[in-house]
């Protein structure tokens, strides 16, 4: 099988790539090799790989970026998607996405599940709710993974953002009122590993870590785990303070509940995802490990 694989540099990227390899060879052009941004480009780039699956990892991410470059979000979590999924139908080949809890409205206390009523908060969360639409109407074989909170031992990510900042700082200030899973790349990539080798049912998913926590809860358990590792953290968990979404205003609205119901995915590979919590020790310990 040869595989074409977008985003090879991001978090999710650099995992797939690892982890795919056991499926057979891949094809991960860089962005000097390939500019994601024109549609020409892209185009003649499927033509010459020729693949047998298309895994895109790759989109703009910056939620709050995209308010201001709304063009640049756009194509990367629309359009490009779209000219991905239109290659597949026509190729009849398989289409593997990245989406996002941002394309639910981010309201109330229940978990969405794949058939909850859209309704995204900010530009980001509207390109990326387009893209969705796009791949389901293509005809293409797809799978589309909804996933949040993504972090890894590489990249930008709020782990790493927390640890830098406990070792530069008396006191934090953090998000208590936003609520989510905390989902590690690595197991996004295991998990898509998976729906390949098995052939999922094409359709939509949500894949992320049980359980649930707030940003704050996610920030205490990462200095508390650090803490257990030995490692000095010179910022005490006290002095990590819990404020409301309202203290801390941003470019883009942020969803209050990023809660998903993952029974599809798990009822549909006969598995169950781990709890977030043994998830961020792994992967805090690879962090550590290659510090």
């Amino acid at each position: 099988m040869k595989i074409l694989l977008l985003g090879k540099t991001g978090q999710i990227g650099f995992e797939l790539h690892r982890t795919l390899s056991l499926l057979g060879a891949i094809d991960a052009p860089s962005r000097l090799t390939l500019d994601l941004m024109s549609e020409e480009a892209v185009s003649d780039y499927l033509i010459g790989s020729n693949p047998d699956l298309i895994v895109n990892a790759a989109a703009w991410t910056d939620v709050d970026g995209a308010e201001e470059h709304q063009a640049e979000a756009y194509r990367l979590n629309a359009v490009l998607p779209a000219q991905l999924a239109t290659y597949a139908s026509e190729r009849g080949i398989r289409f593997l996405h990245y989406s996002s809890d941002y394309v639910y409205p981010g309201t109330g206390t229940l978990p969405w599940s794949e058939t909850s009523p859209t309704g995204p908060l900010n530009h980001y969360g509207k390109t990326k709710l387009v893209g969705d639409q796009a791949i389901e109407h293509s005809g293409a074989d797809f799978l589309i993974f909804r996933i949040s909170w993504v972090y890894s031992a590489r990249g930008k990510n709020f782990m790493k953002t927390m640890l830098r900042l406990a070792h530069s700082h008396t006191q934090l200030e953090i998000v208590s009122d936003q609520i989510g899973a905390p989902t590690p790349a690595r197991l996004i990539a295991t998990i898509s590993l998976l729906a390949i080798r098995d052939e999922l049912k094409s359709g939509i998913y949500q894949l992320a870590s049980k359980g649930e926590t707030s940003w704050h809860g996610f920030a205490t358990e990462i200095f508390n785990e650090v803490r257990q590792a030995s490692e000095p953290l010179p910022l005490s968990v006290e002095h990590a303070q819990p404020i409301s979404t309202l203290d801390y205003p941003t470019p883009a609205k942020r969803s209050a509940n990023s809660r998903m119901n993952l029974s599809k995915l798990e009822n549909a590979l006969n598995l169950k995802l781990p709890n977030w919590k043994s998830q961020l020790a792994i992967t805090l310990t690879e962090f550590l490990e290659k510090k």
